[in-house]
């Protein structure tokens, strides 16, 4: 393998219209770290390029819960929150629980109901219709728990920029208490505490956090209030196991794409070594129902267990999820775990048919050659537009936004938008942005995935706007055009070994802490053909032969990269791009590669430089 500063192929365009650039190091601390912590060269160079120094490698590569736990009071006014609830709890008065329609609000919501639960309480909680309600707490919903005699209502995952129905709320005579994570600005909504890591005067260094991340370190602090006013000892009731629910937190985690460090990436490798034990009834029968053998990874909660837990909301009732994650009930759970099956089905059909028409559109309209990718139609599903903007950013390589259209509260039609955004640009500053000028309604979020609400006379102003925003972005130089390679190996040294390694000592792999990005130089395709719809399969080998390695290009048959893979097969060498997996079946382990991304490669002796 090498570990070559620089670009190894800075001459070569690949076929997505990249440049490939291997990550430099400094071999005097990779032999440092490889040393002192008795680390294969290569987990010491993946860990080296990742800014893991010499003595954080222990607590990155073996995160503790009792070295590494963040300090929950930390976070700003969690001290005051804490004894707030804690009282609350002890005077019996009436709580409830708002929670947003996606994984990382079922998550949060199911953490604080299993919590106030174990404390005997009943506490009722709302998720919004993600179509008729939209995202984010309304007046109508907060009625309805102020009815069923809610005093205090906790908000998590939203609420950080509804101004007006928390004031709202107020007027009711609830008391409000936000928990969330999402881009706050620098007026905050009238509530009576708000936990935001993202307040401007926070200074915690926890804003990587998840929303159910952020509700954990509220449980834990008021679980220590309790504590120490003397609740459990009254009540000869034992404490609330906190560790049992990091599965929860985990789940959430990953599915809502925030970082993987710090504090997360403990949470993350906690949880699921807690839900492996499968614990949590409803997260053992999703996993009955979806098939998954053996113990969960991150990968089975970003890409199995997360999407039908968002199935529910997208397609049938936005409570599913929560309800799956809260119930101790068995029977409940398997209930809830085959009706969000049959959701994600129906899911995939109505998503499909809207990326196709998307497409069709982008086509038709000449929007790839746009700063950001915009599409709207009053005949797609609310539910999906932030799925199919993912699809489309991944195919063109730009920010794209999907604009469905439902009606509002008072029965007028409302566009419904997502953006999914590419390094360098921040879409969720860009919507909120919109809606200091008045041009959508709501609008808020993350860097890479936001969401807004508008009026259909609205969406002109908008687009304009935001293409004017994502272009300024681009023009100061915020968007990233070369991809990171860590490493670059031959055919033969792509191991089982060497990807269980990986998996088992550097992940979970997530948002900023990619799974490492390998090249194969001077490899010859032995097969390539398109498999399902639209995903090239293809059989590697080094081009001086030796052995043989299975490989998928997904979604990739109509773009350059697919083609070119399809048409050229076994005549001409190519230098791939991509990451390694594990394919289990019946027992047997064997490598795959995912390919990213392929150049041509060049005459000349370039494999003798690349292989060392």
């Amino acid at each position: 393998m090498s570990s070559m500063p620089g670009s190894l192929f800075e001459d070569t365009v690949s076929l997505m219209q990249a440049r490939w650039v291997l990550t430099p190091d400094q071999q005097d601390i990779v032999a440092q770290i490889a040393r002192q912590h008795d680390l294969p060269e290569i987990i010491a160079r993946l860990l080296h390029i990742r800014g893991v120094a010499p003595d954080q490698v222990p607590s990155y590569l073996s995160p503790s819960l009792a070295r590494d736990f963040p300090d929950p009071l930390s976070l700003k006014d969690m001290a005051p929150l804490a004894e707030y609830l804690a009282q609350a709890i002890t005077d019996g008065r009436k709580i409830a629980v708002f929670g947003d329609f996606d994984v990382d609000g079922a998550t949060s919501t199911a953490l604080l109901v299993r919590f106030f639960r174990h404390l005997g309480q009943d506490v009722p909680f709302y998720i919004p219709d993600r179509v008729k309600e939209g995202y984010g707490p309304n007046e109508t919903a907060l009625k309805t728990l102020k009815d069923q005699g809610a005093e205090i209502v906790i908000l998590c995952d939203c609420g950080i920029t509804a101004h007006d129905v928390i004031q709202a709320g107020n007027d009711m005579g609830l008391e409000s208490v936000i928990l969330d994570h999402h881009e706050a600005e620098d007026t905050l909504p009238p509530a009576k505490f708000v936990i935001d890591p993202k307040r401007r005067d926070d200074l915690s260094g926890l804003d990587m956090l998840a929303a159910c991340g952020v509700v954990f370190l509220v449980c834990v602090a008021v679980n220590t209030a309790l504590r120490e006013a003397g609740y459990y000892n009254r009540r000869a009731l034992p404490e609330a196991p906190l560790k049992d629910w990091l599965d929860l937190v985990a789940l959430g985690t990953v599915c809502d794409m925030v970082p993987l460090t710090g504090a997360n990436r403990l949470f993350v490798r906690a949880g699921f070594t807690q839900m492996a034990h499968g614990r949590n009834v409803g997260l053992k029968s999703l996993c009955d129902v979806a098939r998954i053998d053996g113990a969960p990874e991150s990968y089975h909660a970003g890409f199995v267990l997360g999407p039908r837990i968002n199935a529910g909301s997208r397609v049938d009732k936005a409570d599913l999820g929560a309800r799956l994650l809260a119930t101790e009930d068995p029977g409940e759970a398997e209930q809830i775990a085959w009706t969000l099956e049959e959701c994600n089905a129906k899911r995939k059909d109505i998503q499909e048919a809207m990326m196709a028409h998307a497409e069709r559109m982008v086509e038709s309209e000449g929007l790839a050659d746009h700063p950001a990718i915009i599409v709207g139609h009053e005949d797609w599903h609310p539910g999906l537009s932030g799925l199919v903007a993912g699809r489309l950013k991944e195919k063109y390589g730009k920010p794209a936004v999907v604009i469905s259209y439902a009606a509002g509260e008072n029965g007028a039609l409302e566009g419904r938008g997502s953006g999914r955004s590419v390094p360098g640009v921040n879409i969720g500053a860009c919507f909120i942005a919109a809606r200091h000028e008045g041009l959508v309604l709501k609008g808020g979020g993350h860097a890479m995935a936001a969401g807004f609400t508008l009026l259909p006379e609205q969406l002109d102003d908008f687009r304009a706007f935001i293409t004017r925003q994502v272009g300024k972005q681009l023009a100061e130089g915020a968007a990233i055009s070369d991809v990171r390679v860590d490493a670059v190996l031959s055919v033969r040294g792509a191991t089982a070994d060497l990807v269980k390694m990986i998996q088992s000592r550097l992940g979970p792999f997530g948002q900023d802490v990619p799974e490492p990005v390998f090249v194969l130089p001077h490899v010859r395709l032995f097969k390539a053909d398109v498999v399902g719809k639209d995903h090239v399969r293809l059989l590697l080998g080094d081009w001086d032969g030796g052995g043989r390695l299975k490989a998928v290009a997904f979604r990739a048959a109509d773009t350059p990269l697919g083609e070119a893979m399809l048409k050229h097969g076994r005549d001409r060498p190519f230098h791939v791009a991509g990451c390694f997996k594990l394919d289990r079946w019946n027992g047997r382990e064997q490598v795959e590669m995912h390919i990213h991304d392929a150049a041509f490669a060049l005459a000349g002796d370039e494999r003798k430089k690349a292989i060392i």
